[in-house]
């Protein structure tokens, strides 16, 4: 018989991961941090689908590589006939992808980017600089959410952002020291030419912005943001 003084969460969250592993799991991690149950009974159920083999979404759009869109929706279908009651996909370039077919797949799905421009607006309402996988930069993903929220979004140039790119394969590999050691410059001198905090919205750059020991207030961090409002429909 379960204790009637236990809160027990009853939505069951669906996280499609994999993309990349090491995001998956600190999105993990922040969520269960964040989360205010003061037992293990009172944290809400996860079903976690982590799929490193979905093609690569960079690939996709930059160089006409193999499309992820069966996966991806696999993935979540998947989810949801194993009992998930809402989604959530801890990577931000799947996005441009899952946007054309959502609408199909009848449950929840907290949107990654919606959240971290939510977030974005609350914590610097003069606006952000915007970092992301050379993909997501390419689809204007972030503008495109932006733009529906009336909120101002500062782009660096292609050049600037390969060396992000670079930075976010770093993580991808586990060389999260050397990655750190790349990103701290880069965004010393960003900060250089407009002092607002930067938009991680490539889920490994929060990853290695940790490793750079930087001030917690110039990033606002997509997973956070995602974990955030994962934890605000479990609590609904």
């Amino acid at each position: 018989m379960k204790n009637e003084t236990i809160k027990y969460p009853k939505k069951i969250l669906g996280i499609l991961g994999g993309m990349g592993p090491a995001a998956t799991a600190e999105f993990v991690n922040i969520l269960i941090r964040q989360f205010p149950a003061p037992c293990d009974q009172e944290y809400p159920k996860i079903i976690l689908f982590s799929n490193p083999q979905i093609p690569d979404r960079n690939k996709a759009i930059l160089e006409n590589g193999q499309d992820p869109t069966p996966y991806l929706k696999e993935g979540l279908l998947t989810l949801k006939k194993w009992g998930a009651d809402f989604l959530a996909i801890p990577c931000n370039t799947a996005h441009y992808f899952i946007d054309s077919f959502i609408s199909e797949i009848d449950i929840p799905l907290v949107h990654i980017v919606e959240a971290t421009i939510k977030k974005a607006k609350i914590f610097s309402p003069e606006g952000a600089w915007v970092l992301s996988t050379l993909a997501t930069k390419k689809t204007e993903l972030y503008g495109k959410y932006a733009k529906k929220e009336n909120y101002n979004l500062f782009h660096p140039d292609w050049d600037f952002m390969k060396k992000i790119q670079r930075v976010i394969d770093m993580v991808k590999m586990g060389n999260i020291e050397e990655s750190a050691k790349d990103l701290k410059p880069l965004l010393e001198n960003l900060w250089k030419a407009k002092n607002v905090p930067i938009i991680a919205g490539c889920t490994e750059l929060p990853i290695a912005y940790k490793a750079t020991k930087l001030p917690k207030d110039l990033i606002i961090s997509s997973l956070e943001a995602l974990a955030e409002e994962c934890i605000e429909e479990v609590l609904k």
